[in-house]
């Protein structure tokens, strides 16, 4: 499988105007190729480099391999879409191969830049080390609220796919960000308390108004976006350890409208709206994939409805946010863990063939 590693960079002050400068003249560049391309109508490589490869060295002052793949990042483009020509962000990713780009032990890299080659410093966690042998080909130089970073795509081999005895259904809500159908909660106080704390520091800023406040919004939504990336990391990796314990296949609900079928009260519409599910999602897919878990995806309608015990359907079963009451059979349990149960019995009627469910491997 392939993961994509994030490698911070550390250039000095006239590094970091080398970068940006390269970064600039390759963006014009491919802006330049894709409206020779658009206007043209051819869209390949081969098509796009004979008619203007010679104009992007002489006009944006780019090396030989940086004029092809300026090209090769607008016929990519092109693959996407041929109906509109492109045009590119000054600050937007730039690629570099193997003849652009050399790593230098574990803690540089050497980058051409139009100034020359710049040896620049990296920083990244011991979770990335580990991975560094296997860096090769090419990698996106981007550009983050001011900061560098490589995106490096590497392979990186899968366990043994499990033989799962079980199916354990997570339910993603509001109050907890994620159950399982074995009762446990994934979410914590300190969770809890940041999210409580970012949302009336937002209502504050936002109500404020003046440019101060919204550059403390700009910022805030900067170590949001961080600490809800670190915590979705947290959550999945803890499910993804418990189901390989268990030797237990995972079930997660379709994400698709899952805002729209969330219904709860207005004072909760922030934590609703605040969370990245998507990107929880994600995490347990890949991490699930690596450890060789499988992972069926259901239809999540009318769980939080249902009776995990009878299968009585009412809305009415529902009390409250947290509390799930069958009116037939009088169940009473945590309506995320109700809710769970369901989606594990889903995945269990959709995929009752656990063998088969190894050999096949994800959706």
């Amino acid at each position: 499988m392939k993961l994509t590693l994030q490698l911070k960079l550390v250039p000095t002050a006239e590094q970091h105007t080398a970068l940006l400068e390269t970064m600039h003249a390759f963006n014009a560049a491919a802006s330049y190729a894709a409206q020779v391309g658009f206007e043209a109508h051819v869209f390949s490589q081969q098509a796009i480099h004979v008619r203007c490869y010679q104009a992007l060295r002489e006009r944006c002052g780019l090396s030989s391999q940086m004029a092809v793949r300026a090209i090769g990042k607008v016929v990519e483009t092109f693959r996407r879409d041929k109906k509109t020509c492109p045009v590119f962000r000054s600050d937007g990713a730039m690629t570099y191969d193997e003849r652009l780009l050399g790593w230098k032990g574990p803690a540089h890299v050497s980058l051409l830049t139009l100034q020359g080659r710049q040896v620049v410093a990296m920083l990244y966690g011991e979770y990335h080390a580990g991975f560094l042998p296997r860096l090769k080909g090419q990698v996106d130089l981007v550009l983050r609220d001011g900061v560098f970073y490589l995106y490096a795509t590497i392979d990186v081999p899968e366990d043994t796919p499990i033989e799962p005895t079980h199916f354990l259904g997570v339910d993603l809500g509001i109050v907890e960000i994620a159950t399982d159908s074995d009762g446990h909660s994934y979410t914590g106080a300190e969770i809890e308390a940041v999210r409580h704390r970012a949302a009336t520091a937002r209502q504050t800023y936002q109500a404020t108004g003046t440019k101060s406040a919204k550059r403390r919004l700009k910022k805030m939504a900067g170590r949001q976006s961080g600490f809800q990336r670190l915590a979705n990391h947290t959550i999945s990796k803890r499910l993804v350890a418990y189901a390989t314990d268990t030797k237990a296949a995972l079930v997660l609900e379709e994400l698709t409208h899952i805002r729209r079928r969330m219904t709860v009260r207005k004072g909760q519409r922030s934590k609703q709206h605040n969370w990245s599910f998507r990107q929880l999602r994600s995490f347990i897919s890949y991490k699930a994939q690596r450890a060789g878990i499988p992972l069926v995806c259901v239809d999540p309608r009318n769980t939080s409805r249902t009776c995990a015990q009878c299968g009585h359907v009412d809305k009415r079963n529902r009390r409250t946010q947290a509390v799930f009451s069958c009116l037939r059979c009088g169940h009473t349990a945590n309506a995320d863990h109700n809710a769970a149960r369901n989606l594990a019995t889903r995945g269990e009627v959709g995929r009752p063939n656990l063998v088969a469910l190894v050999k096949t491997g994800w959706p």
